[in-house]
């Protein structure tokens, strides 16, 4: 499995993801999940995957060669490198999946295999803002909004909801990229399928190009940093929120209350209950 997350902002784009694949607890190996699409001055596109190695793999192969026809636009057919928008790019993504699914999808059915891949595609094209898309196995996709700025792909319930208490449309860059480590470490400290090294991208807006590329692996300075100080504020924050008392005190409350609108369920013994 995997843990991919991506980030939009009004000052750029965040995109972070592990490296592990593993399948059964003796084959855990590492591949890069990360892709970038980059003519610099230009266009700066960025894909993440989850899902089947086999799938993903194929898709990002399948993506360098495909091509789109639009039969309202007579002409070029249409390339991830000659889309003139973004979301015409993410077309070309989800045709790349749809073909890989015409090619193998019958053949893993039938060896008992799901078509199963998650993909997150962002950037942007000169001419038009940013925008970042969550592709599905089907090659359909959403975008996200001021009210979803980010997506997550593989295993994202551990590092979910530091992301929706903190990230805003108005978010810096460098905050969004300390959430989304955050995120990641969270998810690094429960779940083993999830693991290092980390690739991540910082993309600035209207810029076409980004030097902001980085592996994270275990010797990193800040995400060692990082993993041991959030862990101690966890602490330090919950450490400083009082025990839940049954009867309310000066300024304490209470747990319980006599006003409760819903009560458990109870069932009292009665002298035919055995």
């Amino acid at each position: 499995m995997t843990y991919c997350v991506a980030i939009k902002l009004n000052a750029g784009l965040v995109f972070l993801a592990d490296s592990r694949t593993n399948a059964g607890i003796d084959q855990i190996s590492s591949f890069r999940k990360l892709m970038i699409y980059e003519r610099p001055g230009e266009r700066f596109m960025v894909l993440l995957s989850a899902g089947n190695l086999s799938i993903s793999q194929s898709v990002r192969e399948v993506l360098q060669t495909t091509q789109i026809r639009d039969p309202e636009q007579p002409g070029e057919p249409v390339t991830i490198w000659n889309a003139g928008s973004l979301y015409d790019a993410a077309r070309v993504v989800g045709h790349a999946v749809r073909s890989v699914h015409e090619r193998d999808g019958e053949a893993l059915r039938q060896a008992g295999v799901d078509f199963n891949v998650s993909l997150i595609f962002g950037g942007q094209v000169r001419g038009e803002h940013m925008r970042l898309f969550q592709v599905y196995s089907a090659g359909n996709f959403i975008e996200a909004t001021d009210e979803t700025p980010f997506f997550q792909v593989g295993e994202s319930k551990y590092g979910k909801p530091v992301l929706d208490r903190i990230l805003t449309p108005g978010t810096s860059l460098e905050d969004a990229a300390k959430c989304a480590l955050v995120s990641m470490d969270s998810t690094l400290k429960s779940n083993l399928s999830v693991g290092l090294p980390l690739d991540m991208v910082l993309y600035e807006n209207n810029r076409y190009q980004s030097d902001k590329i980085v592996c994270i692996d275990e010797a990193n300075p800040y995400f060692r940093l990082l993993h041991g100080r959030w862990g101690a504020e966890i602490r330090k924050a919950f450490d400083s929120i009082e025990s839940p008392r049954w009867q309310a005190g000066p300024d304490q409350p209470a747990l319980q209350t006599a006003d409760c609108r819903y009560p458990p369920l109870r069932k009292i013994a009665g002298p035919f209950d055995r």
